[in-house]
């Protein structure tokens, strides 16, 4: 008898158990559909954000909360903090009477239940066994690096009028914005839009502003990244980030993706292998190779470093602009002095401060300009002088912030050397747009077969400014290393790639002979060429930058 009423009393703790457990499903259930359904909540500027983009497919008054439903999710922001009026005339709104009893009722009884579930289910071992695989999970959480990968997208208040300079910049992006804001318009005549645009450029000079500013100037969401945040240890994280911020950008169509120190993630596969950059990589290729012409997705990538991106990256199709931003020269910098001085007290030749930053990128110049107003505060001075530039440019320079400067007898030798250059590659028919006192912006043309004549002309470019610095001053500069450098590589891709020797075997004379050749042509033709050299070196000293056109008329001029 005592042993059939323990078996019937085992078999209802059983039914007991199972019902319990059926309850506990239930319940779970129900409250993971509760939590699923309710809106997220958002503050004012993620609202503006949302309406802004017009993706708000309809709207509803609860109480003191107004609901935002959109196609990838829905939002509740306070009803004080809505302009009702402004956002009826975006999206139709309906008003629901309040249910906020029903809601925490069923609030209630989840949590009874549960209460129940966990008292009577839960054993000892079991909690144990579960207490330390939350730990576990709590612990891979923390170190999951996509806990803290949030998207969301910005509008860009900072148009082109924002930002100094780069006046040929601005123009070559223009094209891409009215892309964003007419796609129609090119779609009738079946142009598609460019999948990317690669910014490249010296750090400091504003690929990040010149970014926003092609958001701003289009009205479209704004998604930000650096590739550094791409690249995980952990496998498979990378790649996970790059889809999700192409889904995002998709949901958010037309919109911008940026991609910072796009050489971090886009360096070269092979040498020192990283399978997960290389994954990371593979992703991004076929993200960009997936977009529809009709996606309405521009990706632009920044980096200072193209020469390690991977070729794959680079080809048609992908990056199909390549927009070089160079150092400001002389105007340029007058322009991003005039912006940062606009609101500070000043009384300072804007042209001089610009005369004493060559080599400044932009970035050095509004540290340039903050630590003169510092300066000018820390002797109790009302306005900013010219002294206070002089007493801080030292620190620019030999800070953390150190940039490539040059006195006025280093502006002249540097004006000769760059005018030998920008002379030759005239003459020599190597292609450029704009030649500056701190670098020249030679264009380098693919081709699939280049002749030795051509490599040749560009070696003589490289040689031509030692070669005019050692005929006018009688001495070598430093200045020529970069160049040097350059010249030696092409010899020698010359001699033991393409066979260009005067032997069929590559030897180490050919190469000198080469080298020596070519100075010595470079020299001929400078000591013939004394006045248009002249001429160009003080546009250059003056303006500190000469284009293609200019040194056309001077060579009009004299012959």
């Amino acid at each position: 008898m005592l042993k059939k009423m323990a078996i019937m009393l085992n078999l209802k703790s059983k039914k007991l158990l199972v019902s319990l457990m059926a309850i506990s499903v239930i319940a779970i259930l129900v409250g993971y559909s509760f939590i699923k359904n309710s809106p997220t909540v958002i503050n004012l500027k993620r609202y503006e954000q949302l309406l802004n983009a017009k993706i708000i497919e309809k709207a509803k008054i609860e109480q003191n909360e107004v609901i935002l439903y959109t196609q990838i999710g829905s939002y509740a922001i306070a009803k004080d903090g809505v302009d009702i009026k402004e956002l009826l005339r975006s999206v139709p709104i309906e008003v629901e009477q309040d249910n906020m009893l029903v809601d925490d009722m069923v609030s209630m009884i989840f949590l009874v239940i549960l209460f129940l579930v966990i008292l009577v289910v839960a054993k000892r071992k079991r909690e144990k066994d579960t207490q330390e695989i939350m730990q576990n999970e709590q612990k891979s959480y923390s170190l999951d690096p996509l806990s803290s990968f949030e998207i969301h997208p910005a509008l860009s208040k900072i148009k082109f009028s924002n930002v100094a300079g780069i006046k040929e910049v601005k123009e070559e992006l223009e094209e891409i914005v009215d892309f964003l804001r007419y796609p129609m318009k090119y779609k009738q005549y079946g142009i598609s839009l460019p999948k990317g645009v690669l910014l490249i450029g010296p750090p400091g000079v504003g690929k990040t502003l010149i970014a926003k500013a092609v958001a701003g100037e289009a009205n479209v969401p704004f998604f930000y990244q650096s590739g550094a945040s791409f690249v995980q240890i952990y496998v498979g994280m990378g790649a996970k980030r790059v889809r999700e911020l192409f889904a995002h950008a998709k949901a958010y169509a037309p919109s911008i993706i940026f991609i910072d120190e796009i050489d971090a993630v886009g360096k070269a596969r092979g040498g020192m292998r990283n399978d997960e950059r290389e994954s990371t990589l593979n992703q991004l290729l076929t993200e960009m190779d997936g977009f529809e012409d009709s996606s309405g997705v521009i990706v632009i990538g920044a980096t200072n470093k193209i020469d390690i991106i991977d070729e794959a990256l680079l080809r048609s199709g992908r990056f199909d602009r390549r927009v070089f931003i160079p150092l400001p020269d002389l105007q340029d910098r007058m322009d991003i002095l005039k912006v940062y001085l606009k609101d500070k007290p000043s009384q300072v030749n804007i042209e001089d401060i610009a005369k004493m930053s060559v080599g400044f990128s932009g970035a050095a110049i509004s540290t340039l300009v903050n630590e003169a107003s510092i300066n000018a505060l820390r002797r109790d001075s009302k306005v900013v002088e010219k002294d206070d530039f002089l007493a801080v440019r030292n620190k620019v320079l030999l800070g953390k912030t150190k940039v490539l400067s040059f006195s006025d007898d280093e502006k002249k030798i540097q004006s000769v050397y760059q005018g030998a250059k920008a002379l030759c590659a005239y003459w020599f028919e190597v292609d450029f747009d704009k030649i500056t006192i701190v670098n020249d912006r030679l264009k380098e043309i693919e081709k699939e077969i280049e002749s030795k004549t051509n490599i040749l002309s560009k070696i003589k470019v490289h040689l031509a400014g030692a070669v005019a610095t050692k005929i006018k001053y009688n001495e070598k500069f430093t200045n020529s290393t970069q160049d040097l450098k350059r010249a030696a590589d092409l010899a020698q891709n010359m001699v033991e790639n393409y066979g260009m020797g005067d032997g069929v075997l590559p030897s180490k004379m050919d190469i000198e002979n080469i080298l020596n050749e070519s100075y010595n042509e470079v020299e001929k033709f400078l000591l013939g060429m004394e006045k248009p050299l002249e001429m160009i070196s003080k546009i250059l000293y003056s303006q500190e930058s000469i284009s293609k056109n200019e040194i056309k008329s001077i060579m009009h001029e004299i012959f």
